[in-house]
Parts: C-alpha cells; sequence; structure tokens
C-alpha cells in the first residue's frame, strides 16, 4: 500500500479543504497549531482541532501514530498529525514536554525565526548553536517520541541539533540553498547532517523557496528532487508543501511579527509584496499532488521511488519516531523474545545418538 503525505501545511481549515484533502487522495498532513502561542493558547488550538474532528469526522481524524495514518486511508479520510513551529507552547517548562506529546504533538521546531530558548533561527545575524535548554529539551523530546524539527533555524544550530539528538531529526519544509538561496533553505552540510541522523527533508512548494518563486516549473522542482535524492539518498527525502491555503495575508504578518516586535517585519517579502505570494501554476492545494507525482516520474523516478517521495518515506518516519523511547525498548524486547521462540518453535525434537549419551 502506497501512501500521499505531506509534511507541513498551515491553510484555513474548512470543510472545503478537507474534501481537496480527499479529491487529491493526501493520506496524512502534518499541520502547524502554534507559530507564537504559549501553552494554554495551544490548548485553546487543540480545543478547536477537535470540534473539526467532530464536525467532518467523515473526512479528517487526529493522526497520533503510523497506524492512524494506515486507519486513515482504509476509511477515506485524511489524518491530521499536531506540529508546533517554534517552542513557545512549552513556555520555559520542560516538563511541558511531555504533556504536549499526550495532546497529540509529533513534531516541534527548536525556533522559528528569532533566537529562542533552545536556538537559534535563520534571521539572527549570530548563531551560537543549541542553548543549555536546547540540549535538555532535545533529550526529552527524544525520550517522548516528539520529532525535532529545525525548518527555520540557523546552520550552527541544525547541525548541533542533529549531533546532540539520539533520535533523527527533520526539516519539513525547506529546499537546498544551492538551488534556492533564500534564508530558509539549507546548505549541502546541513542536508548531509540530516541524512546522517537518519532525518528527513520535506520539499517546500512555497514560492520564496522555489527558484523562480512562483513561476518556478515542476520539471525545475522535480529535477531538484531527483539532485537531492543522489545526495542525501531517497530514503530521506519527501514532500512538506507549506501550503497556506484560502490564508489572508493579516495570517502572513501573524507569522513574522508575532508580539515580538511592534514594526512590520517581511520576512522573505518586501514591502512591495507583502503578503502571500502566488503559487505556482502545477501546485494551488491539496488537490495538486498528483502533478508532482506526475512530474517525479518525468525526470526518472521509478515506481517505488516516487511513492517514497510521495508519502511511504513519512509513513516509515512516523514509525520509527512518534513513539517514546521506553515503549521502543519493550517492542525490540518483545520483538527478540518472539523472534527467539519462533526460532525454537522449529527446531525439531532430536534423540540424541547413543555414542553422544552421557556415560
Amino acid at each position: 500500500m502506497d501512501f500521499r503525505i505531506d509534511g507541513l501545511q498551515y491553510a484555513n481549515w474548512s470543510e472545503k479543504i478537507f474534501r481537496e484533502m480527499r479529491a487529491g487522495d493526501v493520506d496524512a498532513v502534518h499541520v502547524t497549531i502554534a507559530y507564537h502561542e504559549n501553552f494554554r493558547e495551544t490548548v485553546a488550538n487543540i480545543e478547536a482541532w477537535n470540534l473539526l474532528f467532530e464536525k467532518h469526522d467523515d473526512l479528517i481524524m487526529h493522526g497520533k501514530t503510523a497506524d492512524d495514518v494506515r486507519i486513515a486511508k482504509e476509511t477515506n479520510r485524511t489524518a491530521i498529525i499536531f506540529g508546533f513551529q517554534n517552542p513557545s507552547p512549552i513556555e520555559d517548562d520542560i516538563g511541558l514536554v511531555e504533556i504536549v506529546h499526550t495532546l497529540g504533538a509529533r513534531f516541534m521546531q527548536l525556533t522559528y525565526n528569532n533566537q529562542s530558548l533552545l536556538a537559534t533561527g535563520c534571521y539572527e545575524a549570530e548563531d551560537p548553536g543549541v542553548t543549555r535548554m536546547g540540549r535538555e529539551v532535545i533529550r526529552e523530546m527524544n525520550r517522548v517520541g516528539l520529532v525535532v524539527d529545525m525548518s527555520h533555524s540557523a546552520e550552527r544550530s541544525t547541525i548541533e541539533a542533529a549531533e546532540i539528538s539520539e533520535r533523527p531529526i527533520v526539516v519539513t519544509h525547506a529546499n537546498p540553498h544551492s538551488w534556492h538561496p533564500a534564508l530558509r533553505n539549507k546548505s549541502d552540510t546541513v542536508m548531509k547532517a540530516l541524512a546522517e541522523s537518519g532525518g528527513m527533508l520535506g520539499f517546500s512548494m512555497y514560492p520564496h523557496h522555489l527558484a523562480g518563486g512562483g513561476d518556478c516549473t515542476l520539471e525545475s522542482f522535480c529535477t531538484m528532487i531527483a539532485r537531492t535524492a543522489e545526495q542525501m539518498g531517497v530514503d530521506h527525502i519527501a514532500l512538506g508543501s507549506d501550503l497556506c491555503q484560502d490564508q489572508p495575508d493579516s495570517v502572513v504578518e501573524w507569522m513574522r511579527v508575532g508580539r515580538w516586535t511592534k514594526q512590520i517585519d517581511y520576512g522573505e517579502g518586501s514591502a512591495s509584496n507583502a503578503g502571500f505570494p502566488d503559487m505556482p501554476e502545477w501546485f494551488g492545494g491539496n488537490k495538486d499532488f498528483s502533478n508532482i507525482e506526475s512530474g517525479l516520474r518525468a525526470v526518472g523516478f521509478d515506481e517505488t521511488d516516487v511513492h517514497k517521495v510521495m508519502g511511504n518515506n513519512w509513513l516509515r518516519f512516523f514509525e520509527e519516531n512518534f513513539w517514546p523511547e521506553e515503549y521502543l525498548l519493550k517492542r525490540a524486547k518483545r520483538g527478540s523474545e518472539e523472534a527467539f521462540l519462533a526460532v525454537m518453535a522449529n527446531v525439531p525434537d532430536v534423540e540424541p545418538d547413543e555414542n553422544d549419551r552421557v556415560k
């Protein structure tokens, strides 16, 4: 069974979009439920999602595990996986890491664009790396099964996070800096660290991350994916569209400004292009993932690798990384015991030869 999974969206959620997800055969989406929200505000966002799950239970469901994604596919729904684009929901309390995982969060960025209590964002002039608290939070995230996401983080912080983390880290939504030199795109060094950690890079379709912006061609995008597959290995790449479907321009201001400044920060935009940029003609929403699938075939991906990029790699990653360490250790131990019993069950009972008997 093959899956279609998007590694990041922040849409203006509605029945219309949920139906587009189904029309596009999207089996799971990692959705941002916090940018600058504190813990209580994040809980309010989870409450809002619970109402959506109840109201549209024929279209969506809360996804916490890889098996939930399988159930969603089998029941013709889309699994919604929670994530944060900032560590603000844990405030300055490491104990909240386990709480947010219990509430369903599965990804947390150590930073948005600015310096955080944990690491440095990609818009800072200096990057002193992962902080003392950041090291402790990474260990706790590893323990409970909350994935470290460095999509908006600076170079040194990202490389250090990969070194510190005992579990794979991810960049859910970015592209290679060598293809398009945006601040948010990632260097060859970072992509190497990601692959070596066993982690993942989700390719972004957000125009500020694309060579040529909204005029980027599908061929250029898919050729970039093919080159990255050669560089990182096809098992470490997937999609992370960064789709903000139907969002008003006021939302991009909230993303960039939050509460940290009274000034307007244009981020990757400009005063003359302050709102959401126009999407490329081949990807305007959730119904368009089939275009990317066709584009991958056109640049030479075989069927197995097409499906890895479109979702199977994310599913494998969820299977291995959403669980607490304690559960994985118990599962490994149980698997070893079951394997031993299975081997022993196939060992025939053989009477010892008369000459082998103890005299």
